[in-house]
């Protein structure tokens, strides 16, 4: 079906709380006001590795307005792991609320509740923790050294492998005119939500623990708080107000136990709320990773082995770290029709901050330097990078449909090379050195010696949703008001990518309503049914398939009742704009009849409600397209064109898929050139602030031309897949690949380093 034939699919619609959001009306939860409320501080360990001996907090109770102060030595020593999804998933438990084993600088050690903030911030001062140092491990080459320190006494600082593979790798190495073999490393980097993390809790009288927090994980917060504390679910509920961005990094849990331990201590409301540099510290990175690539290709370009060899510094605690090298070892087999290929992946523990889930998950380092490699091995071969790619990619004709339905990243790839104009930029760079006649302005700037101009593309894909790696599921309801318009209860958590607007187009396009027809409770525990969670971009096609089915659900409740109201066949009856039931007998109702009707004639409530599980797994591609020019002598790198193509299957919301596509190229730019967190030999961060912490801001972005590939890949809904994470995944090998290609080098780390190129510094002047 073409766009003309959908009222709302496939339109640009504004998010839900826009409005709201641009006047500043909009409460986050560092907003919220609760009657008797308190203010929290963390005491973070200033030490890498130690044990915490006491904690002196005479000083701290004598200020007045002093209400508690949370240890491990007064609150609950259970462990947890943080990154915990669902009440039976089985991952290794390394945490606790405070810990009497500090791992890293940052790590919890107490906490305070005072009557403001300011007191609290001055108690946590005057707390004094005596500490017995231990040895830091703080890389993952130190960490997995022979007599190395263990970081924990349940699993060793080299986690489990995990291996997959296909075909007989050795033999097509064998079988290979050329084998490569390259190393690669990606930096830490930080998801710098626009929102730090904040957690209010609040215990009453009656035992029931209520946490507000900007989290996109709530049901699986409640499975925390419940084990910890040692409370009934029916004793938790987790309420998500408006989250300001997230990118993974709200995946778990981070300040609500602390916040629940010190509520539980004062029975009254307490909020705990990071700064900028406690959030950079002290929640979640992106895990830095060591990539270890050796391919083998035929002469005529055929790709036909391929090892993957990878290493994650996942930080001081397990967290996620099963799941992102797991997630990272699937990405690796979906763009190429390679029939020989192996993965080997592993995360290793260091006294460094915890990494966990961000936008990508495993992708942008493995594909790094897959894309990487393979421009590399074009430029090695005197082989045109664009015909390499055709050679290998997979194709809907070249895979079986079941199990990777209609990938279309070759589409990308030609709809970008027409948009970017790839060839005349290719002609262009060849022919450069001859222009010199100054007959064309351009001409004559393009001509600087001292200017390298070059060109550089990458392809990425990303999963939609945790099919065959976990339960993929979302439970949703969906109530008509007395009015006919209605109410979705969902369980998910809105971060801004409009996600809810989504679900909202998909009722109101099925039920022939407007999107202002329907409003909608999200993502709290005690009032919408169960959610996996938001995260592995399973927003359109696993909730959005749900809610697809939901507006099923109360179409065919709103025609059966129709039917007894009209005293027809339902057959003989249809939705009609605008929330109308027509017969073809020329009846017509508009759904506040039939809501009053069904409670007056039926005694019963338009209410309906559906389960959805994902049975199938369905993979987004893109290729981006980039055009730099870097001065060899002031070191500056200017990025002059971008253009990126998707397979989205199918645009639900085209004004939301082209926001989360500028916002994940602008994190993929920073990744490329810019963004590292950097360490001194005591594990202590050294740019721990926005100013030091250098990303791309709205002043530096390129001029982006976007488009997408909708040819429908059943069975998401009309066909749709995400690509929020995706998003990000092409950006920094394309942004490399072109700097590479200005300069002549052979790039195998990021951010780029060309001999001291200072990018944000030029671009800040």
């Amino acid at each position: 079906m073409n766009n003309k034939e959908w009222r709302l699919i496939g339109s640009g619609v504004p998010i839900f709380d826009a409005k709201n959001k641009v006047t500043g009306k909009t409460r986050y939860t560092g907003d919220i006001k609760l009657p008797h409320m308190l203010y929290g501080k963390l005491v973070l360990s200033d030490k890498a590795h130690a044990r915490v001996l006491s904690i002196d907090t005479s000083e701290a109770e004598k200020l007045e307005g002093v209400r508690a102060i949370a240890t491990p030595f007064n609150t609950s020593s259970k462990k947890y792991n943080s990154a915990l999804r669902f009440v039976d998933h089985d991952i290794p438990k390394t945490e606790t609320i405070f810990s009497q084993t500090v791992r890293f600088v940052g790590d919890r050690i107490c906490a305070v509740a005072a009557v403001d903030q300011k007191t609290a911030d001055k108690a946590a001062k005057l707390i004094r923790v005596e500490y017995e140092e231990l040895p830091a491990v703080l890389s993952i080459e130190e960490a997995m050294a022979e007599g190395a320190i263990q970081l924990h006494d349940n699993v060793s600082n080299h986690l489990n492998e995990i291996k997959v593979s296909v075909g007989d790798v050795e033999k097509g190495f064998r079988e290979a005119d050329f084998i490569f073999e390259d190393e690669y490393e990606t930096p830490i980097v930080s998801p710098m939500a626009m929102e730090n993390h904040v957690s209010i809790a609040d215990f009453d009288d009656e035992g029931k623990l209520t946490v507000y927090s900007s989290t996109q994980n709530s049901f699986a917060i409640r499975n925390i708080l419940s084990d910890v504390f040692d409370l009934p679910q029916s004793k938790v509920r987790v309420i998500k107000p408006t989250l300001g961005g997230a990118f993974g990094s709200k995946i778990p849990a981070v300040l609500e136990g602390p916040a629940a331990a010190l509520s539980m201590m004062t029975r009254q409301p307490v909020m705990l709320n990071f700064t900028r540099k406690e959030t950079l510290v002290a929640s979640r990175t992106r895990h830095g990773a060591k990539i270890r690539l050796k391919t083998g290709i035929n002469k005529d370009g055929t790709i036909v082995a391929q090892a993957y060899d990878v290493l994650t510094n996942t930080g001081a605690y397990v967290g996620s770290a099963y799941n992102v090298v797991g997630a990272m070892s699937h990405k690796v087999f979906k763009s190429y029709r390679i029939p020989n290929i192996s993965y080997t992946g592993a995360a290793v523990l260091t006294n460094l901050p915890i990494a966990g889930a961000m936008r990508g998950y495993g992708s942008p380092q493995a594909i790094f330097a897959q894309q990487r490699q393979l421009h590399a091995i074009a430029k090695r071969l005197d082989m045109d990078i664009v015909t390499l790619q055709r050679k290998n990619l997979v194709t809907p004709e070249t895979v079986d449909p079941v199990k990777m339905g209609s990938p279309r990243p070759l589409d990308c790839m030609e709809r970008g090379m027409e948009l970017f104009g790839w060839e005349d930029k290719l002609k262009w760079k060849e022919n450069k050195n001859t222009i010199n006649n100054g007959t064309d302005k351009q001409e004559q700037t393009d001509s600087r010696r001292n200017v390298k101009r070059g060109v550089g593309f990458a392809i990425g894909c990303h999963g939609n949703g945790v099919y065959g790696a976990h339960r993929d599921f979302i439970g949703l309801r969906l109530k008509m008001n007395d009015d006919g318009t209605f109410v979705l209860e969902t369980g998910t958590h809105d971060m801004g990518n409009s996600l809810i607007t989504s679900q909202m187009m998909i009722v109101a396009e099925e039920l022939q309503a407007q999107v202002n027809d329907i409003s909608a409770v999200e993502a709290d525990t005690d009032l919408t049914p169960w959610n996996l969670g938001d995260y592995s971009s399973r927003g359109i096609f696993v909730t959005g398939s749900a809610c697809l089915k939901l507006a099923y659900a109360m179409k065919d409740l709103i025609i059966e009742m129709a039917s007894a109201m009209f005293q027809e066949p339902v057959e003989n009856l249809s939705l009609v704009p605008y929330r109308k039931v027509r017969s073809t007998l020329g009846k017509e109702a508009s759904f506040q009849e039939i809501f009053v009707y069904a409670q007056r004639e039926h005694e019963t409530d338009m209410l309906a409600q559906v389960s959805f599980g994902s049975l199938a797994a369905r993979t987004s591609f893109g290729a981006h397209f980039v055009q730099v020019e870097v001065d060899t002598q002031t070191k500056e790198v200017h990025l002059l064109d971008y253009v990126a193509v998707h397979d989205v299957g199918k645009a639900i919301n085209r004004m939301s898929l082209e926001g989360q596509l500028e916002g994940g190229i602008q994190m993929g730019l920073g990744y490329a050139l810019s963004e590292q967190m950097t360490f001194d030999d005591q594990g202590r961060l050294i740019n721990n602030n926005l100013k030091k912490y250098k990303m791309f801001t709205a002043s530096m972005m390129p001029e982006i031309k976007i488009d997408f590939v909708e040819e429908g890949d059943s069975p998401g809904p009309y066909g749709g897949k995400s690509i929020g994470e995706c998003a990000t995944v092409p950006v920094a090998p394309a942004v490399v690949n072109a700097v590479a290609d200005a300069l002549g080098y052979d790039f195998h780390t990021m951010p780029i380093d060309v001999e001291g190129i200072k990018l944000m510094e030029t671009l800040e002047s």
